[in-house]
C-alpha cells in the first residue's frame, strides 16, 4: 500500500496535566481495542497534523497523538513570551509521554515520527525499552551538537548567500560563533518585532535548506501561521541551543539499550540537513533495526518514503499488541540527561 488510510476523527480526546502549569493535548484515534502506537511529531514544536493519523490502519490500531509542550494545542504556547521556557527540555518531554501512557492504560505502544521527532523516541527507547513494542523512523536525527551545526552551518557551504542573510540576522554573532544560541536570545526578546524579525530569518533559513527538495513551491516553514511560526522557532532554539539537554553522542552510544525492539529507519539519500550518516551509524549500532534507503528522497520525504512507513506499520500491525522486552530502564527525573 502506498496510499495514506482515509481521514479519521479522533473518539477521544483531552489536555493531560503534567506539570509546571503545562496541559498537553492528545488524542486517540481508530480502534480502541487495537494496538497501541504513539505518533512523535517532529520540530521540536511543530505539533501533531491531521495527515499523521492516516498513516495507521484505523481497524487495528489504536493511535495515540499529542502536542509536545508548548506548541500546537498544548498551553501555555511559546509563542507566548510569558510562557516559562525553563520547563520545557528533552527530560520533560520523556517524562510527559509515560505520564500520557499511563493516563491511557497503556502497557507497550508502537512509536513513529521523524525529524526531531526521531530523536525523542530514542530518548524515549532508551531510558524506557520496557514499554517500546517496534519502532518506525523517517528522516532519521539524533540532535548532536556536530548535527546541529551542520544544519545551521555546515549547509552554508551550498547556500552561501543565503547564509550569510541568516547570520546577519542575529547582528554581532562572529561567523565562528553560535548562531543558534543568538537566535534563542532574540526569541526571548521583550520586543515582539525583535522576535518576529528572528522567526522570519529563522524560516527562511529552514526554507532554504528545503528548496532543492520544495522546487519553491511551498515554505514549509514560512507558510505556517504566524503564532506556530513563533513557537516553532522559538522551541526550536531553545532545545538547539542546549543541545536537547543529551550528552553528545549518547542516543547511538546507548543504542544497544533497543535490542529486542524491531526497528524500521527510512532515510532520503538527499536530506541535505541531515545526512544519511547519522541514520547508517544508528542501524550499525541498534541490534535488530532496518535501514532503508531511498534514493530519490530527501528530508520531507515523498511517495516512496511514505510507502516504506506504511509497509512498515502495517507489518508491525500483525505483531501482538503486548510485544517488546520485559526490562525497564532506571528513570531520571525531568530535566535530567534524556536517554542515559
Amino acid at each position: 500500500m502506498s496510499e495514506p488510510y482515509p481521514p479519521i476523527e479522533p473518539y477521544d480526546q483531552g489536555m493531560l496535566e503534567v506539570g509546571d502549569g503545562n496541559l498537553v493535548y492528545w488524542e486517540a484515534c481508530g480502534n480502541p481495542a487495537g494496538k497501541p502506537a504513539l505518533v512523535v511529531h517532529g520540530g521540536p514544536g511543530s505539533g501533531c497534523g491531521t495527515w499523521m493519523r492516516r498513516y495507521f490502519d484505523p481497524d487495528r490500531y489504536r493511535v495515540v497523538l499529542f502536542d509536545q509542550r508548548g506548541c500546537g494545542r498544548s498551553t501555555p504556547h511559546a509563542s507566548d513570551p510569558a510562557t516559562d521556557m525553563r520547563h520545557n527540555t528533552t527530560g520533560h518531554l520523556i517524562a510527559d509521554m509515560e505520564r500520557l501512557r499511563r493516563h491511557l492504560g497503556i502497557d507497550r505502544w508502537l512509536l513513529y515520527g521523524g525529524s526531531w521527532g526521531s530523536t525523542l523516541i530514542l530518548a524515549y527507547a532508551e531510558r524506557h525499552p520496557g514499554r517500546v513494542s517496534e519502532i518506525v523512523i523517517s528522516s532519521v536525527t539524533t540532535t548532536r551538537r556536530s548535527e546541529i551545526d551542520w544544519l545551521y552551518r555546515g549547509v552554508g557551504r551550498f547556500f552561501p548567500e543565503q547564509w550569510e542573510r541568516f547570520l546577519a540576522g542575529a547582528p554581532g554573532t562572529p561567523r565562528d560563533g553560535d548562531v543558534v544560541a543568538a537566535y534563542a536570545r532574540l526569541m526571548e526578546h521583550p520586543d515582539a518585532a525583535v522576535r518576529e524579525r528572528a522567526t522570519a530569518d529563522w524560516c527562511a533559513w529552514e526554507d532554504t535548506v528545503l528548496s532543492g527538495e520544495t522546487k519553491g513551491a511551498s515554505r514549509p516553514y514560512g507558510d505556517r501561521p504566524s503564532s506556530a511560526r513563533l513557537a516553532l522557532v522559538r522551541i526550536c532554539s531553545h532545545y538547539f541551543s542546549h543541545g536537547a539537554w543529551l550528552e553528545e553522542g549518547a542516543l547511538l552510544r546507548d543504542a544497544n539499550r533497543l535490542a529486542g525492539i524491531p526497528g524500521v529507519l527510512i532515510h532520503g539519500r538527499f536530506d541535505l540537513g541531515g545526512p544519511l550518516q547519522t541514520a547508517w551509524g544508528l542501524a550499525r549500532a541498534w541490534p535488530g533495526a532496518e535501514l532503508i534507503v531511498v534514493e530519490d528522497a530527501g528530508h520531507l520525504g515523498g511517495a516512496a518514503t511514505r510507502g516504506h512507513v506504511l509497509a512498515a506499520l502495517d507489518r508491525f500491525a500483525a505483531n501482538p499488541r503486548h510485544g517488546g522486552h520485559e526490562t525497564e530502564a532506571t528513570v531520571e527525573p525531568p530535566g535530567g540527561q534524556a536517554g542515559r
